[in-house]
């Protein structure tokens, strides 16, 4: 019903930079919020960056200053531009949308996509 497609994963030199993209298809009424995480082996999932339906962001205080998050709503689509990449950047970062899948239904779901590999090393 709802799908997100990420790419732009990659193996970076650390202090390079990286620009990850998730696309949300499918029934979708609005999309209130898009987000990214990320997951390291050994650690929890946390919250990286998102952006709301009216543009407001947050961040990661581990990230600030080194990530933007945006969207383009024309596409429902959310971009993570990465730069000064260090290694303990290195995870599989998840896109998650939190979005309506019809007008008349009151609720919001959540939707995750598959995650993309970002390896930062020398």
């Amino acid at each position: 019903q709802v799908q997100l497609v990420e790419s732009g994963g990659g193996l970076v030199q650390p202090g390079g930079s990286l620009r990850l993209s998730c696309a949300a298809s499918g029934t979708i009424a609005s999309i209130i919020a898009m987000d990214w995480y990320r997951q390291a082996p050994g650690n929890k999932r946390e919250l990286v960056a998102s952006i709301t339906s009216d543009g407001s962001t947050n961040y990661a205080d581990s990230v600030k200053g080194r990530f933007n998050i945006s969207r383009d709503n024309a596409k429902n689509t959310v971009y993570l531009q990465m730069n000064s990449l260090k290694p303990e950047d290195t995870a599989v970062y998840y896109c998650n949308a939190a979005l309506k899948v019809s007008y008349r239904d009151r609720n919001w779901y959540r939707y995750w996509g598959q995650g993309t590999q970002v390896t930062v090393s020398s």
